[in-house]
């Protein structure tokens, strides 16, 4: 006689804490909580956290709250008791259903317009093979333009490199300022290099558009931006929201962009690694893009070639539910938690400019939860090197995990450069991030640390400490 069977996904999901209805969906619909999450259950839901750092950087590898992590260990192990039911009776629902939610969160029209992959990143190669195939096939001419930002992220500008200036296309970057004091810099920039590329007689194929820059971090006016390209004629739009959602607002309807992507693991609770692409269903690019990973759905639209690349680790990608449903737990659900994260993040960052005598890298309403802090200019940052040796010490002595921007002093004939209270030039700004489980204190620490440094004569050009290996921030 066998003994009993053990179904602990029945179980999980009959006592409604499992992966959810018996195919291994989960319920459609979040439980409503009594009361909003309490300081208390914050610190529970993040102990994982290193205690002794105080980690104000949530922006380059967000965050992950324990019943999210539980919820993915479930989808775990419900894939190692039988990988074959789950394939293919668990996997391709519960797709759907974390992409019908994130359909919901960015207001996208249809379904098939939400892909979930890796990253940003690979979202981005998806748009930039797409381009790099138009050149080859003949539908771009040589020479035809890409447009980006100066301040795109690294590896985005290294992707754009990588697939079209070698199919033939020409890549124009658009030059920003920092620190900024206007949205109206940044447009005017934008105008300014489209005009140049259409005196040049450069046709724009694809802009590139961050919805909020990595390094230095600035909240750019997407919707603005995209209805420049329709009115001078560039055939799509590309947005990288790569810290957005969850971070601002994102409706993708409203700002009218072919594309658009977003990470789900730097501020909307996620695990490593996942990501939306949205791809506007009247594009007519919509039917030809393809993940660059080919396996047994291509051809079957973006959603499902997505959907299935291999044997791999999915549950990133289902774990949605329940962040919804982690989210709800604040007051004002995810539109409470952004709102207070910008608010305490542009109270610490002018805390910390007062302090150190500096300044905003950008006004408040250009900021997200992340805002960039002028450092003193006493602390001799004259190179990228420079700042991650900074970063390095605030690591390894102080505990503090803070990304530190360079920024290149004006050059001769240029306007001076932004000036400290003691009028030295400032060349570095720290980017501090602001998430439901940071406290007061973290920032306070940097800012004590910041001023011993000070105190103790320490300039970068003069330290000899042992710089890392360069890590990119997200």
């Amino acid at each position: 006689m066998d003994a009993p069977r053990d179904d602990h996904r029945l179980s999980e999901n009959r006592n409604g804490n499992g992966c959810g209805e018996a195919d291994g969906r989960l319920s459609k619909r979040p439980r409503p909580h009594p009361a909003p999450i309490s300081a208390a259950e914050i610190v529970e839901e993040f102990s994982h956290n290193d205690p002794a750092v105080a980690r104000v950087n949530n922006g380059s590898f967000g965050c992950c709250p324990a019943s999210v992590l539980a919820a993915q260990l479930r989808w775990q192990r419900l894939f190692l008791r039988q990988p074959d039911e789950f394939y293919f009776s668990s996997l391709h629902p519960s797709l759907t259903r974390s992409r019908s939610l994130v359909l919901e969160l960015i207001n996208a029209a249809h379904l098939d317009e939400v892909s979930l992959v890796d990253n940003a990143t690979t979202a981005a190669a998806i748009i930039f093979q797409h381009v790099a195939w138009s050149f080859i096939e003949g539908a771009f001419n040589p020479g035809d333009a890409v447009v980006m930002l100066h301040y795109a992220y690294g590896a985005v500008k290294r992707s754009i490199h990588a697939y079209v200036t070698r199919a033939g296309g020409h890549v124009v970057e658009v030059p920003l300022p920092f620190p900024l004091s206007s949205p109206d810099e940044v447009v005017a920039e934008f105008r300014r290099t489209l005009g140049l590329c259409r005196a040049g007689g450069r046709r724009v194929r694809l802009a590139v558009i961050d919805h909020i820059t990595s390094m230095p971090c600035v909240v750019i006016p997407v919707k603005e931006l995209t209805r420049i390209c329709r009115e001078e004629g560039v055939d799509q739009v590309f947005v990288d929201g790569a810290h957005s959602i969850g971070n601002v607002e994102v409706d993708v309807q409203d700002i009218g962009a072919d594309f658009y992507t977003s990470n789900l693991h730097k501020w909307l609770f996620c695990p490593s690694s996942v990501a939306f692409l949205h791809t506007r269903g009247s594009s007519a690019a919509a039917p030809r893009l393809h993940h660059p990973v080919v396996s047994h759905e291509y051809g079957n639209g973006l959603p499902l070639e997505s959907g299935w690349i291999g044997n791999r680790d999915y549950t990133p990608q289902l774990v949605v539910p329940a962040v919804v449903e982690f989210v709800e737990r604040f007051e004002g659900g995810l539109e409470g938690i952004r709102r207070r994260n910008h608010e305490k993040v542009v109270e610490m960052g002018k805390m910390l400019a007062e302090s150190w005598g500096t300044f905003l890298g950008c006004p408040p309403e250009m900021s997200c939860s992340m805002i960039m802090v002028g450092l003193p200019g006493c602390v001799g940052i004259s190179s990228e090197t420079d700042a991650m040796k900074l970063r390095a010490l605030l690591r390894d002595e102080f505990k503090i995990e803070v990304p530190i921007h360079y920024q290149s002093p004006p050059k001769d004939g240029e306007a001076a450069g932004a000036t400290d209270e003691s009028g030295a030039t400032v060349t570095g700004y720290a980017r501090i991030s602001h998430q439901v489980y940071n406290v007061e204190n973290d920032y306070c620490r940097l800012r004590d640390a910041v001023h011993k440094l000070v105190r103790d004569g320490f300039s970068c050009i003069q330290s000899t400490e042992r710089v890392p290996s360069k890590v990119k921030d997200g």
